[in-house]
């Protein structure tokens, strides 16, 4: 047994084996029907049946099922920074996290798009305990990241992960997708975990581990949704926060997030490529003492990325002016987005709690508050 079999994705040389026995499946036929609406049954069946790799999963069906997501719940995908991509080279894509699935796919489309390699994508094992997910996952190249452990379990899974990535990195020339953290930005700020760094030197093969990140390629991504389709679900657990309650999560909720993250309205969306983190780190070797401080200086150098290129919308600035009580960006909106914008929060917000409402508000506020850090002007 290959000591990565609990969390590694599919070999091409399973692919073929894993579809024959999830392509009778319900939630396939609905997966399917989505992408290839008026199609009939036994053309992509038959088309699934000759599938024989990842990337011809990927690209023969994933793709198809990302245009129809992008047409019927947004007003397109733009994108910046992919032309400082090189071809056959692996980079590991740290980015911000606000949808389970579409963060990752969106990026993979993008990357098929630029005639780039697409990644293998990081999950939490909790979202694909049924089986029909955990095979459609390990089709799409995702690898499981292995949730509510004890701390000595949670060790030994993070050395695993950690070296199954340099596996990726290093010796299959495979990039890689990785949240900044765990679990998706509930408040609006992105901000790197040093944890999640940590965990990915523990697969290290440097004496020092800065030079072991320069090895790697570190890529920041930011992505941005003018409409975060699963934002009034986010909110729940920040009343529990609120209330200094333990967050526990309904059942199936990581589904229905799951599903509404893809069909929710997002109207635009934007991904960022930010620069390869190689003489910043340099930096931060000469200049940063110890490695604690090291890791700490990494993860703000990578907040810095993703802040500064995150792009804002017409729904950040409208909620800063609300939050704030001002009219500092009113020259960046209409008074009917910001009536769009208070209409959709009167009707996904319970107002007797004006800690959800709040929280609503800051949500959208936040990435201006942060972008302002490192700028005074800010524009659409």
């Amino acid at each position: 047994m290959n000591k990565f079999d609990a969390i590694r994705s599919f070999y091409d040389s399973e692919i073929n084996e894993g579809i024959i026995k999830v392509i009778d499946h319900p939630m396939m036929k609905a997966l399917m029907n989505f992408c290839f609406p008026g199609v009939d049954d036994e053309v992509w069946k038959e088309q699934l049946r000759k599938t024989h790799s990842i990337r011809d999963f990927q690209c023969n069906f994933i793709y198809h099922g990302v245009q129809q997501v992008l047409e019927k719940s947004s007003e397109g995908l733009t994108t910046s920074g992919f032309e400082k991509l090189e071809k056959n080279t692996a980079y590991l894509f740290v980015s911000n996290h606000r949808d389970i699935v579409l963060d990752t796919t969106l990026l993979n489309a993008s990357l098929f798009e630029y005639g780039l390699d697409m990644t293998s994508s990081a999950i939490g094992d909790n979202l694909v305990k049924k089986s029909f997910l955990k095979t459609l996952s390990k089709l799409n190249r995702n690898f499981l990241v292995q949730r509510g452990l004890s701390p000595r379990e949670l060790l030994v899974s993070s050395k695993l992960l950690s070296e199954y990535m340099a596996q990726l990195l290093l010796h299959e020339n495979r990039s890689v997708w990785i949240a900044q953290r765990e679990g998706r930005t509930k408040d609006g700020n992105d901000e790197t975990n040093p944890g999640v760094l940590k965990m990915i030197a523990m697969g290290s093969d440097e004496p020092n581990i800065m030079d072991y990140f320069k090895k790697i390629k570190i890529v920041p991504v930011s992505i941005s949704y003018e409409y975060d389709p699963t934002d009034a679900l986010k909110m729940p657990q920040l009343l529990a926060e609120a209330n200094n309650e333990v967050y526990i999560k309904e059942k199936n909720e990581d589904f229905k997030t799951l599903l509404s993250g893809i069909i929710g309205q997002k109207k635009r969306i934007h991904i960022h490529i930010g620069d390869v983190l190689d003489t910043e780190i340099d930096d931060i070797i000469k200049n940063v003492d110890t490695t604690n401080k090291q890791v700490q200086a990494l993860a703000q150098t990578i907040d810095d990325s993703i802040l500064v290129n995150y792009k804002l919308w017409t729904t950040n600035f409208i909620a800063y002016d609300i939050v704030n009580n001002s009219t500092r960006f009113t020259h960046l909106y209409t008074e009917n987005e910001k009536l769009l914008f208070e209409r959709r929060l009167e009707l996904r917000i319970d107002h007797e709690h004006p800690v959800a409402k709040q929280g609503f508000l800051d949500m959208y506020a936040n990435p201006v508050v942060n972008k302002l850090k490192y700028v005074d002007a800010l524009t659409l």
